[in-house]
């Protein structure tokens, strides 16, 4: 917003141009024909800009809005959380021949144990109308010579904080690949020196990308609990292209019987 005595110049600038069009396109119906004539010019240039800005400023602001936490959130859930890579612009968006154990961020890491790295991870904005998250992440893997590709992301404190096991752990994506490819995703939970692990398959073939870890079929100690991550395993990734569009967690209280 424009405050000062600067901001009132331009106010009264702006109004008195707003009123010699009005004035003009209401005496146009008369006026000299050599007068309205330049004034056909002038208004068509000016048309251009207008014209532009108008087209700019609604792609932008058709956007998902930057640092957007609007998503879908199951009935009773406590926790809910877009990792940031999703949310906002990284000081670093991108890396080619990515090494294992390169963080893209403060909480997505990528492991592989390939001799020779042919991966590129970049973040991209999400231009599409039907994408809530405003940045997504893209993965291109050329020639693969490794046995493993992983994406870890790490969880905040509020996923594990009260963690208990009547608690199911749920991840939604939106995902794109070039090629059909076997995804799996593993949560780990640390407890004291033991770590629980529950590993499932993402139904890439539904329209709806998700799945939840129930924590009734675990050991875990709940006194115990210290951090949570969640491993995107990728499986004979070569020659292919990954487009992670959106990536949200959530947690509830399982219903009881």
């Amino acid at each position: 917003m424009e405050t000062g005595f600067g901001g009132v110049l331009r106010k009264l600038a702006h109004k008195r141009m707003m009123n010699r069009w009005a004035r003009a396109a209401r005496d146009a119906d008369k006026a000299d024909l050599d007068r309205l004539r330049g004034q056909r010019a002038r208004a068509r240039r000016l048309r251009h800009f207008l014209d532009e800005l108008i087209y700019k400023s609604e792609t932008r602001l058709a956007l998902p809005m930057i640092g957007s936490n609007s998503f879908y959130k199951p009935h009773g859930c406590d926790w809910s959380w877009r990792p940031e890579l999703w949310r906002g612009p990284l000081a670093n968006p991108g890396m080619s021949s990515v090494p294992s154990k390169s963080m893209l961020g403060e909480e997505v890491t990528l492991f592989h144990d390939c001799e020779g790295s042919e991966l590129t991870l970049r973040q991209l904005r999400n231009r599409r109308e039907q994408d809530l998250a405003p940045f997504g992440l893209r993965m291109d893997v050329f020639r693969f010579d490794g046995s493993f590709l992983s994406l870890v992301v790490d969880l905040p404190h509020g996923a594990v904080d009260g963690l208990k096991r009547r608690h199911v752990l749920r991840m939604d994506t939106i995902m794109e690949l070039e090629k059909p490819l076997e995804i799996f995703a593993r949560l780990n939970i640390k407890h004291g020196p033991n770590t629980e692990q529950i590993v499932r398959e993402l139904p890439l073939h539904e329209q709806e990308v998700m799945v939840e870890f129930d924590l009734a079929y675990t050991e875990l100690n709940e006194k115990r609990v210290e951090k949570a991550w969640v491993d995107l395993i990728f499986e004979g990734p070569e020659m292919n292209q990954v487009i992670l569009r959106d990536l949200t967690f959530s947690r509830r209280t399982r219903a009881e019987i």
